[in-house]
């Protein structure tokens, strides 16, 4: 790049520098060279002398470092207190002393000389023209004006000998010489016409001089840059570099005659010559005084000039123009230092980092600031600083994007608010979305960034740069429920759907899919992929609206997680097969509001369906609720409600409660089915499921809930069935009688009226109630006539005072009954007065029979034993009931013995005859038996006859 497109500033600090009266006049004199290093200046001068400076330029030391010559050339070896002096008097062959500054002789005080070398040229005398020293001292090169470079190798420090060998020789002169440190040793010989590199140490060494190029440079015009390692080179078209490869690098155009080159930080510093006089044929340049003005030009170009470039940034950082010629240019105390022949010494201070800046950013040179200040190393805090000023100036030009890419560097110490009212105001939407954007990136971001981050996504229905923005991996870089809200409001429901799913935000996930996306069967599916302490909550929450949309499935999983059968399903998404594409609706206003309005549409994308896995095999332990809590649920899906209670009522371990709260209420829905349906066999079937379950032993439902159920539903079946299992017959047909219900009149009798007959008396009395119902029974009234006169219910004369009491039965209608009763009648009296003198005839017979045994002798005419039948022999026994018996054949005999033949009918007849005496006192049993009999005349006379109403003394 060409020198004069490069921008110039004043980046040095220049000041002539303040001499100390003893040393003001040394510049003034001879000087024949000058080097620094260790904090010290040293000049060497023509008479073989050393001088010392210190900071402040005052001398320090002085000492006679060569008898004879002139000290042409010297160097201080880095971090060392060693110097090299180099004396030539062109009489002899030059002499080179390492000298020890911290050493000193005991005589003079000198410092000391640890080795003194004469540098051979061929036995040819020529100047010394350039000169250069390994930083261990091991190697030395001394160039010549003929062309020839002689290479010093040895112990110089300890004296211990030292080889000369020219390695180089030519017929232009060297015109400078330096050593680069690489993977070899190189030493780079420059000669007026040439360069070249040469091996000094490593691969390669003991090879000839190879040219690297055929153009060379003047002396001084060559120099290393200790940092990079690179040659840098001065001719009067360019400057030039060489890198540590041995290639050359990038030149710098500067059209000029160079006298001097230096390497100072970062910086090259060039003298350049004052320009030899134009011919008057050249007036090009003369013209630039001004007619009649010549000798001003000439003056102009006359003086020499001082230049400071800075390579890599590409700018001047100084240019000065010396009315005397510039002799020396050192580097030490961090300054740079130029000598001129008229013995002024001025000092460059480069400015500081800060006030480089400040002039850059008043010319408003912001990209060089910037690069000047990521060179100088400075963190990126303060780097940002030149970010958000560049920004700023950028904005104030109407360049938003490149200003907002400034301020997107600048984003870790900017207040985010200045930036974002820039574009608020001037509706840059797409620069604001990148600001924002980068704000959740760098983790910056507060919910009110995120809120205007998504209404500007709506305001552009950007719905692919949404989705980036919400499926980013990695961490969370925005407030959650920031985001899931504004997605919502905004119409974004598979976003914010997406966002509440990823992050296990399970009951917000639930509630997007239900009251926003109205998916209910993905909420349903969702809810089944959850943990039962999780999916429970949601299932209740929503049980009334998912039963609404998707009854089967939900009633399903009420069943499932009843009966303590929950698994989770686990779900799998699939990504959508295309982008979803934003549908119309109302668009967010104005940004600057940060809450979207109330009526805003999003886009509605397809989203990924959750595909259902198999459900766990492994059972879970979970807490299963009260039955009783899913009842509300089912409020409006009654068939559902009956599916579910059917379901838990299977199960062998339900709880007492839970079995008492399933019984009832599924008892009530079958009759609130079968009451609201119309069809009249649908209506029973119901019905018949309403009685099938109060059926049977052990039914949990109380009797109570029963009777009120049934009554509230007009279910007559189930009141009866509960008066049935409690015997409560007579209250059954009672229920049938009040209800004017002939038909189930006569059913209960015919089922009821066996066990309880006292009911045939209460179908007498209520068909003869009135002439329809007595019309209604038809020969019902005959089969319970028969069935009272049969088993002795009622006496005739009962019979006709209850029908008497209406006059609906007429006499032919129980004629028959009439007159099979009377004749009964008689033929029971007939027979009743023949018992009664079959009766008296046996009594009057026993009567004498026992007179006679107590009054009359009694023959015994037996003649075989009663119990062997053998023939009587004495002793014989004989008992009074024409019993004989050998004695042998009785097993006692005294006056208490009993004929074995009556004696079983004689202990039955006292045994009755002890138990009525002891049934004399048992009254409670009597009126027990008073009160179950229907005839209760002849159970009084069956007591009398057994003796109850004798006195108890009566043997």
């Amino acid at each position: 790049m060409a020198l004069t497109s490069w921008k110039t500033f004043n980046f040095f600090d220049v000041a002539p520098v303040q001499f100390p009266d003893d040393g003001s006049s040394i510049f003034n004199g001879d000087i024949s060279s000058i080097c620094s290093g260790s904090e010290n200046l040293f000049l060497g001068t023509s008479d073989g002398i050393v001088h010392i400076l210190s900071q402040t330029f005052k001398v320090l030391r002085t000492f006679k470092a060569h008898d004879t010559g002139s000290i042409t050339h010297m160097r201080q070896v880095d971090s060392t207190s060693l110097i090299v002096t180099i004396s030539e008097d062109l009489l002899n062959d030059p002499v080179l002393k390492v000298w020890a500054l911290d050493k000193e002789e005991k005589k003079t005080g000198s410092p000391k000389c640890l080795s003194t070398v004469q540098v051979h040229n061929g036995r040819r005398q020529f100047p010394v023209s350039a000169f250069v020293v390994l930083p261990d001292l091991s190697q030395l090169a001394v160039g010549f004006a003929n062309g020839s470079v002689t290479v010093i190798r040895g112990d110089l420090i300890h004296d211990r000998g030292a080889k000369q060998r020219t390695v180089f020789e030519s017929e232009e002169p060297v015109t400078g010489l330096e050593i680069q440190h690489g993977p070899v040793t190189t030493l780079y010989i420059a000669t007026t016409g040439r360069i070249l590199t040469l091996v000094i140490a490593g691969k390669g060494q003991g090879q000839p001089a190879r040219a690297l190029e055929d153009l060379g440079c003047g002396v001084g015009c060559m120099t290393i840059d200790h940092e990079t390692g690179d040659i840098i080179l001065a001719r009067e078209d360019a400057i030039y570099t060489y890198g540590v490869s041995g290639g050359r690098g990038p030149s710098i155009a500067f059209e000029s005659p160079k006298t001097s080159i230096n390497a100072f930080r970062d910086y090259i510093a060039l003298v350049c010559p004052p320009r030899p006089a134009l011919p008057k044929s050249s007036d090009a340049l003369r013209r630039l005084g001004g007619s009649g003005g010549g000798g001003q030009v000439d003056e102009i170009l006359t003086t020499s000039t001082f230049t400071i470039l800075e390579p890599d940034l590409k700018f001047v950082a100084h240019t000065e123009s010396f009315p005397a010629r510039v002799r020396y240019v050192f580097m030490e105390w961090g300054d740079l230092f130029i000598v001129s022949v008229d013995g002024m010494v001025y000092r460059y201070r480069e400015k500081t980092l800060q006030q480089k800046l400040e002039i850059l950013y008043q010319r408003n040179l912001y990209i060089l600031a910037i690069n000047l200040a990521q060179k100088a190393g400075i963190d990126t805090l303060q780097q940002n600083i030149i970010f958000r000023k560049y920004g700023d100036y950028l904005y104030q030009k109407g360049d938003y994007d490149t200003a907002m890419q400034q301020y997107l560097r600048a984003i870790n110490n900017t207040e985010p608010s200045q930036v974002i009212r820039k574009f608020l105001d001037t509706q840059r939407i797409h620069n604001l979305i990148e600001y924002l954007e980068e704000l959740h990136d760098h983790e910056k971001a507060t919910a009110d960034h995120t809120t205007l981050l998504l209404n500007c996504y709506a305001k552009l229905k950007d719905t692919s740069k949404l989705d980036s923005f919400i499926k980013a991996p990695g961490e969370l870089k925005f407030d959650l429920e920031t985001a899931i809200a504004m997605c919502r409001q905004g119409g974004y429901y598979e976003q914010a759907a997406y966002l509440a799913r990823r992050h296990n935000e399970n009951d917000m996930v639930i509630d997007i899919l239900i009251e926003d996306s109205r998916k209910y069967e993905e909420a349903l599916k969702y809810i089944w992929s959850l943990e039962p302490d999780i999916a429970y909550p949601n299932l209740m929450k929503y049980a009334r609206v998912l039963l609404g949309h998707c009854p089967q499935e939900t009633t399903k999983l009420f069943i499932e997680y009843y009966t303590g059968r929950f698994r989770p399903r686990r779900t799998t998404e699939e990504e959508p097969a295309e982008r979803p594409q934003p549908q119309t609706g109302s668009a967010i206003q104005s940004l600057t509001s940060f809450i979207p309005l109330p009526g805003s549409q999003g886009p509605k994308a397809p989203a990924a369906q959750p595909q259902l896995a198999p459900e766990l095999e492994s059972p879970i332990q979970y807490d299963i609720p009260k039955a009783r809590s899913a009842f509300s649920s089912f409020v409006d899906q009654p068939q559902k409600f009956i599916e579910f209670l059917e379901e838990l009522i299977k199960q062998h371990n339900l709880k007492e409660e839970d079995r008492v709260d399933l019984y009832t209420t599924l008892f009530e829905m079958y009759l609130d089915t079968a009451m609201h349906t119309k069809g009249d066999g649908e209506r029973e079937e119901w019905e018949g499921k309403a009685k099938k379950l109060i059926e049977g032993k052990n039914i949990p439902v109380s009797t109570s809930n029963v009777l009120l159920l049934s009554d509230l539903s007009n279910f007559r079946e189930g009141t009866t069935l509960v008066r049935e299992q409690q015997g409560l017959c007579s209250d059954i047909f009672r229920s049938y009688t009040s209800a004017k219900d002939t038909a189930g009149v006569i059913k209960a009798l015919r089922k009821y009226g066996p066990q309880e007959p006292q009911l045939y008396i209460d179908a007498l009395a209520y068909f003869s109630s009135s002439p329809k119902i007595l019309e209604e029974a038809g020969d019902e009234l005959h089969e319970v006539l028969r069935k009272i006169d049969k088993d002795g219910l009622m006496a005739p004369l009962q019979v006709i005072q209850a029908l008497s009491n209406n006059a609906v039965v007429t006499m032919g209608m129980i004629k028959k009954y009439l007159s099979d009763n009377i004749e009964r009648e008689r033929k029971d009296i007939a027979n009743n007065r023949r018992l009664i003198s079959s009766y008296t005839a046996d009594t009057e017979a026993k009567q004498k029979e026992i007179e006679e045994l107590g009054t009359r002798p009694f023959v015994f005419q037996a003649r075989s034993c009663s119990s062997c039948h053998d023939r009587l022999d004495l002793p014989t026994v004989h008992f009074l009931c024409k019993h004989s018996f050998h004695q042998r054949c009785l097993n006692r005999v005294d006056e208490d013995a009993e004929c074995p033949v009556c004696a079983p009918q004689n202990a039955t007849i006292r045994a009755i005859c002890e138990r009525q005496i002891k049934s004399a006192g048992q009254h409670d049993m009597f009126k027990s038996e008073l009160q179950r009999s229907r005839d209760r005349f002849g159970t009084v006379s069956e007591f009398f006859g057994r003796g109850v109403m004798r006195a108890n003394n009566v043997e």
